[in-house]
């Protein structure tokens, strides 16, 4: 994916930085005194954005101005340049999902009257817009729909990282949609199962409860429905080393985990339960069979294969 300059909208630019003004500057005769697209430099910045920016052009002339008056100038030099959402603007890259399928609640088998249908994938945009200028987004959402498609390249990296979310997508039961080029994925799907497993599971269980253990010391609360999920990865995660699968569906552990979800197990009785699993993960880790690290060259093949498809595809 094309690098660009980003700057949050609510920041404040340093003294310094060198803006464009995206507006003509007129003095008090009504005179242009500098033509909109001029470059100047901050000598003083607000304290927030109500306030006005004092920027010295090269005459030396210093003019106040508001924020919306001005960009920087590496932002202005790069314009639409790998600014995906144009891409995004212009096209329904949502016609280039090749793969939909249902995780969370639904598929866990923890779903109730409230649940959400949560849908994910990936998508294989047109050679044509990925090779852009503008690029194509990583990631497409529908917040309306619940739905959300990493870009083919996006969703083959997290998966080699063994992002929990993608490696469910691969092992969910509830399959929507798929081409022959996702089922081919599927098919190889073990390549992405490593003892990196281990470690990105362990770790974000460990660092969540930190922050749970915070929220019972300042609030005298925790999200259960967040715990529930926590120790339903810890689970999932020793599972995947011991079987080379990744277990969806939550089966006997069912009742247990809906008893944190509804915060009728103890936090006491929580943490003991968490605190074995991580042993038991341990356990696994040594005994396992998995390799060191996943297939990171047969997942870059089909990479290439897809890019190669998706280019034969746009010269018909």
């Amino acid at each position: 994916m094309t690098k660009r300059v980003h700057h949050h909208p609510n920041l404040i630019f340093a003294v310094g930085t060198q803006v464009v003004t995206l507006k003509d500057v007129v003095g008090q005769n009504g005179r242009t005194l500098h033509p909109r697209g001029a470059v100047g430099v901050v000598v003083k910045s607000p304290s927030d954005l109500a306030h006005s920016y004092r920027i010295r052009f090269p005459d030396g002339v210093e003019e106040a101005l508001m924020s919306g008056d001005l960009t920087t100038l590496a932002k202005f030099k790069e314009g639409n340049i790998g600014e995906s959402g144009v891409t995004l603007e212009r096209h329904d890259l949502f016609e280039n999902v090749i793969f939909q399928c249902v995780i969370g609640s639904q598929a866990y088998g923890l779903a109730d009257r409230g649940s959400d249908i949560d849908r994910r994938g990936y998508y294989l945009p047109p050679a044509d817009l990925h090779w852009s200028l503008y690029g194509v987004p990583e990631q497409l959402e529908c917040h309306e729909t619940q739905e959300s498609y990493w870009e083919l390249q996006k969703f083959l990296v997290l998966a080699l990282k063994a992002n929990p979310n993608v490696l469910e997508c691969l092992y969910t039961p509830l399959v929507e949609k798929t081409t022959p080029l996702a089922d081919e994925l599927l098919s190889m799907r073990s390549m992405f199962l490593s003892r990196l497993v281990y470690q990105t599971y362990n770790g974000y269980v460990m660092s969540q409860f930190k922050k749970m253990q915070a929220d019972i010391r300042n609030q005298g609360q925790v999200k259960w429905k967040h715990i529930m999920h926590l120790i339903r990865l810890l689970i999932s995660g020793i599972s995947v080393l011991r079987e080379g699968f990744v277990p969806v569906r939550v089966g006997e552990h069912r009742e247990q985990l809906l008893a944190i979800k509804k915060g009728e197990m103890p936090w006491e009785e929580t943490e003991k339960w968490r605190l074995a699993l991580h042993a038991e993960f341990d356990r696994a880790l040594e005994q396992t069979n998995l390799p060191e690290r996943p297939d990171y060259e047969k997942a870059n093949a089909f990479l290439i294969k897809a890019r190669r498809a998706a280019a034969e595809e746009g010269l018909k």
